[in-house]
């Protein structure tokens, strides 16, 4: 059975209320106190305090570090409980991730529109000059 095209968006119109403009639109970002709404810590750093190894730089050597960390309900790192959870591949750019973990900022996390202490991975990118620099 073969429809025809007018055919068609008159049996489309009929099945959706014929011509009602009554357009849903979705919010941009779920409203905060939401129940179960949760939402991760969020970076505050302007400029990133991770420092790339200048010999691993000079080598085009590039990698991620997968950090885990514990953000407090004001946004501290927790120094203590930071620890390496996917590692380069490259000990000098992990122990520069580490070295940098402490002056990383975050405002915390928030559930039902509360802040909460989380337990979170953050990646460290190490990216050559010509790439595009080291981003936490």
């Amino acid at each position: 059975m073969r429809i025809r095209l007018p055919a068609l968006a008159l049996l489309l119109l009929a099945a959706c209320g014929g011509d009602s403009d009554e357009t849903v639109r979705l919010p941009a970002r779920p409203a905060a106190g939401k129940q179960g709404l949760q939402l991760p810590p969020v970076p505050l750093n302007a400029n990133s305090p991770v420092t790339y190894p200048p010999a691993l730089a000079s080598q085009g050597i590039e990698g991620t570090v997968l950090l885990r960390l514990y953000v407090d309900t004001l946004g501290r790192i927790h120094t203590d409980s930071t620890r390496i959870a996917e590692s380069s591949g490259y000990p000098a750019l992990d122990s520069a991730a580490l070295r940098a973990a402490p002056e990383l900022r975050f405002a915390p996390a928030e559930r039902d529109g509360r802040r909460i202490a989380a337990l979170f991975l953050q990646p460290i990118h190490f990216r050559t000059p010509s790439g595009r620099g080291v981003t936490p």
